[in-house]
């Protein structure tokens, strides 16, 4: 007997739940854009005839994109812009042919965490008593080879003879270009 009112309650159950109203299908978001690249890299070389080169190396995280590696041949102890600039072009002396810094928000230059900036804003380069700079930090709000509007693949790193400000308008009177390279994925 206790089977049969087991059967009959469990028969009820499943009545009740095939007549409740059907629950609202859940939005679609677009999904978000994928990163077809494991990691790039830039090989800075010299421009407006300094002696600073260097290597970095990009990997795409969640959060933006890693950029670790070494720069020398800076001034001892100085320091120095470092910016994404919107074109992979190193080909100019003075790498004027990069254009200027990475801005697809059209925003005002500042310091990248503080502030409006442009998305190719980085904190200043320090280098060390040798003058060079071992680097490793996460470059928030962008991306590496998701072919979205905030994507640096194929654009240039510049290195600049002077610190960056933050404030002067549009590229924190940073001077000159020492260095620039193109970030390509790698193989």
């Amino acid at each position: 007997m206790n089977c049969r009112v087991l059967s009959v309650l469990a028969l009820l159950a499943l009545t009740a739940c095939s007549s409740a109203p059907p629950s609202k299908p859940l939005p679609t978001l677009p999904p978000a854009p994928v990163s077809s690249v494991r990691q790039a890299g830039a090989a800075l070389a010299s421009a407006s005839g300094s002696l600073v080169s260097g290597r970095i190396v990009l990997l795409p995280m969640p959060q933006g994109v890693r950029l670790t590696g070494t720069v020398g041949g800076l001034r001892a102890g100085g320091s120095f812009g470092f910016h994404v600039h919107e074109r992979g072009d190193c080909s100019a002396v003075d790498a004027s042919s990069a254009g200027a810094h990475f801005n697809p928000t059209a925003s005002a230059h500042g310091r990248n965490g503080g502030g409006p900036h442009h998305l190719g804003d980085m904190d200043n380069l320090v280098a060390d008593a040798e003058g060079v700079v071992h680097l490793d930090f996460v470059l928030g709000g962008v991306a590496l080879g998701t072919g979205a509007g905030n994507d640096i693949l194929g654009r240039a790193l510049i290195v600049h003879a002077d610190p960056d400000d933050y404030r002067s308008q549009p590229s924190g009177n940073a001077g000159a270009r020492l260095a620039c390279g193109v970030i390509r994925a790698s193989r």
